[in-house]
């Protein structure tokens, strides 16, 4: 299961929005497959984007675990910032599975 572009759509909601059932199931006939696509699409989703913030933030780690020279770091605020400003990967997964974005196969069915 992947994502066959790259690019992070920009027509993702913000937040939570009802969604009518018949449109998730259009292409595999399952709403239980739908979901179970959509929730691994998240999943990888959600793993890339850890990855990504700790590779950014291991830049600002320290070799000293000293407590008294922990100092705040306004880029690294910053990074974290605009991480939590980013859509949940549950929704952007669910607008990829219905904009035809995620490639997936079920091998029981070939």
């Amino acid at each position: 299961m992947s994502n066959t572009n790259n690019n992070k759509p920009s027509t993702v909601a913000g937040s939570t929005v009802t969604r009518d059932l018949r449109e998730l199931d259009k292409s595999t006939n399952n709403i239980y497959e739908s979901i179970v696509i959509m929730g691994k699409r998240a999943n990888q989703i959600s793993n890339n984007i850890k990855e990504e913030l700790h590779q950014k933030l291991s830049e600002f780690a320290s070799s000293n675990d000293n407590l008294e020279e922990v100092f705040e770091n306004r880029e690294q605020i910053e990074i974290s910032k605009h991480y939590e400003k980013l859509p949940k990967p549950v929704l952007v997964a669910v607008q990829e599975f219905l904009d035809d974005k995620v490639y997936y196969r079920n091998p029981n069915k070939e």
